[in-house]
């Protein structure tokens, strides 16, 4: 009966999203009402913040999805050396290959770390496969074509950073005992090789869904947070906020942290701010948010001990605040 209540109110809301996109123009309903000019200019931001980002939020998940179900974790793993310093670049050429969300990175690198392969090599993949593969580059592209700095800045600190955390993780935990928890009991969309190619079709359609509908939620949480800042908080309070060297980058992550955007839309609420915020704090927001997030968090914590998810995101995190302020130092 709840998940009744709750699907009917979702399908009644995307009902009146849809029928005041089409018909809201016609009815004059801001003049009816006598809506505020602040709330239909955080209604204009948020629905171009949106639109913009769900063809590529689509894209991810279909994507996402034909990897989830066609490749299989030997096929990622093959191609990692051995040689435990040695393969963290060839793990970052591997996240950045394949376009997996960071709601499906993490029980991938689980399966993959039951199979075999290296800790640190794990972690690699798991910071670099949401922010360096194509569909963000694409989506980046988009959304700061104007300021191709932004694109440059994401993707080439992005690499560096995962390959340092690669090498911390290594020297931390190079001989203790694996983080792994139980097996975890949810469902996960494993590969199946045996499966037919229709039931493959079928199970791309059924997570490309789910994973929509879950990354969907923190996309309207995100829009609606960028529209909010912009409409409704002092523009010179933020700017002065914003373009603090070493105050913007830490806020900015701290943003992303708890937003918990998905990587294929995160540029589009960056774009948003960037004139608010300096370039410095929105390569930050852009390129910590994918490695380090709250839904993150809580699937690291049901996989990983807590301990150990503690340490990584202090990994993580004190990685990539210097390595911004030094290219913001070396940029500007």
């Amino acid at each position: 009966m709840k998940g009744f209540l709750r699907e009917g109110v979702i399908y009644a809301l995307l009902f009146l999203i849809f029928f005041a996109f089409l018909f809201a123009d016609t009815m004059a309903l801001d003049d009816r009402l006598n809506i505020p000019s602040r709330v239909l200019d955080f209604n204009t931001i948020f629905l171009s913040i949106f639109l913009e980002a769900i063809p590529f939020v689509l894209l991810g998940v279909f994507v996402s999805s034909i990897i989830q179900v066609f490749v299989s974790d030997q096929t990622i793993q093959k191609y990692i050396p051995s040689n435990p310093l040695g393969a963290i670049f060839p793990a970052v050429i591997a996240g950045a290959v394949f376009p997996i969300c960071e709601c499906a990175i993490v029980p991938i690198v689980r399966r993959l770390m039951q199979k075999g392969m290296k800790l640190h090599v794990a972690m690699v993949i798991l910071v670099s496969a949401p922010v360096l593969n194509p569909i963000v580059l694409l989506s980046t592209f988009y959304a700061f074509s104007s300021d191709l700095i932004v694109v440059y800045a994401r993707m080439g600190l992005a690499f560096i950073i995962a390959m340092l955390v690669g090498l911390v993780i290594y020297a931390i935990y190079r001989n203790k005992t694996n983080p792994l928890r139980e097996q975890f009991g949810a469902i996960t969309h494993e590969h199946q090789a045996n499966r037919s190619f229709t039931q493959k079709i079928k199970d791309i359609f059924y997570h490309a869904s789910d994973e929509f509908f879950t990354m969907g939620k923190f996309l309207l949480i995100g829009a609606a947070f960028a529209s909010f800042i912009q409409t409704f908080l002092a523009r010179e309070v933020l700017v002065q906020f914003g373009m603090d060297p070493f105050l913007g980058p830490a806020v900015m992550m701290a943003f992303a942290y708890f937003l918990s955007l998905c990587s294929e839309a995160d540029a589009f609420v960056g774009a948003s701010l960037s004139q608010i915020f300096s370039t410095s704090s929105i390569v930050a927001f852009l390129v910590y948010g994918p490695m380090m997030d709250l839904k993150n968090t809580l699937l690291m914590l049901a996989y990983f001990k807590a301990r150990f998810v503690f340490t990584l995101i202090a990994v993580v995190t004190f990685i990539v605040y210097p390595v911004i302020l030094i290219f913001q130092a070396l940029m500007f």
